[in-house]
């Protein structure tokens, strides 16, 4: 597969001069859920973002921000993450042979993506703060010596992020009714309605979907209409209580005629068990924030029956194994014989 700056060269905004480094982003499955979507009595798919190279949706935008960082003559990259970004960034980094900068709260970051980040070789610096204090941190000196900003304020990101829209439209062969999304920067969310309308606008699509956004309880400022200063979930990557991205998130919302929704911790490990025991997809607990609201809407009866939709699966298991280990059943130990096999089995 071709990274996203060669498959969709013409629907991004790239010149003769723009470097187009390729770690073969994009391409992520859609699939088809079929069990789930039986219980839901709607037609579920799923798209893995954890399949793109650092295991998130990330690199969509962030291989079309280091171009443009690149084109502009940067000599550094920064980042203030809760993980996927830092994670995402560190590796075009490397790849592009820039030096990285990400700022993470300390203390609220999975492992799996803190160890990404370190391999790749970025400078990791824990910010004794939230994840809102720390973009402030790196907004503070972007541009500095030639340092530059990918995180999502940084508009190439979000342009990036919008071939996943335009795949889910190339599979499916239109757009979903419904596409439902995790919330926590709001930059996702703004960036797949922007794709959606494009397609549309280039006739490629024949409308866009009506947009879900689904945020974890003690993280949800678009849901509340406030923000939130000390944002609490398992969901680490949308542990974000002053989205940057919230009022355009919230027009992409309005103008889709779709909404906001939150959903508990419990709701979401129960989502992430049942989407790898029913689906047999594993993703991180952020990343089964839609399942878990598609699952209250239903109980409501607020979920229409029938309709298509596409479910933006964000990032890997992987990422955060901690989380799913405590919600997953424990191991059994046995001896090496078969005779001791045969009775686990029933036989």
């Amino acid at each position: 597969m071709r990274g996203i700056l060669k498959h969709y060269e013409a629907l991004l905004p790239l010149g003769p001069k723009t470097p187009r480094p390729d770690l073969g982003e994009g391409g992520t499955p859609l699939v088809h859920l079929p069990r789930l979507g039986a219980e839901l009595g709607i037609d579920l798919w799923a798209k893995v973002e954890g399949c793109n190279p650092s295991g998130s949706f990330k690199d969509r935008g962030m291989v079309l921000a280091v171009a443009k960082a690149l084109e502009g003559g940067a000599r550094a990259l920064i980042c203030a993450s809760t993980g996927n970004t830092s994670a995402s960034a560190a590796a075009y980094a490397a790849c592009t042979g820039l030096p990285c900068y990400v700022l993470l709260p300390a203390g609220k970051v999975a492992m799996g993506k803190l160890a990404q980040a370190l391999l790749y070789g970025a400078q990791v610096l824990a910010v004794r703060g939230n994840f809102d204090r720390a973009l402030e941190l790196a907004r503070s000196v972007a541009g500095e010596g030639g340092v530059a900003l990918v995180n999502s304020v940084n508009r190439y990101r979000l342009w990036g992020q919008r071939s996943a829209a335009w795949e889910i439209c190339d599979v499916l062969g239109d757009a979903p009714d419904w596409l439902a999304i995790p919330v926590g920067n709001a930059g996702n969310i703004t960036a797949y309605w922007s794709g959606f309308v494009q397609y549309r606008r280039l006739g490629r699509s024949t409308r866009v979907p009506r947009m879900a956004g689904f945020q974890a309880a003690g993280s949800a400022p678009l849901v509340l209409g406030r923000m939130v200063d000390d944002p609490e979930t398992v969901a680490t990557a949308i542990r974000i209580g002053h989205p940057v991205n919230a009022s355009k998130a919230r027009w992409a919302v309005r103008r889709s005629d779709g909404f906001f929704e939150a959903v508990t911790d419990e709701a979401i490990l129960a989502a992430q068990r049942d989407l790898a025991r029913l689906g047999g997809l594993f993703a991180e607990p952020a990343s089964c924030a839609p399942l878990a609201g598609l699952r209250l809407l239903h109980s409501r009866g607020e979920l229409p029956q029938g309709i298509r939709v596409a479910m933006v699966l964000t990032g890997n298991g992987l990422k955060d194994p901690d989380a799913a280990l405590r919600n997953a059943p424990t191991f059994r130990e046995i001896d090496d014989t078969r005779e001791a096999l045969l009775e686990v089995m029933g036989k």
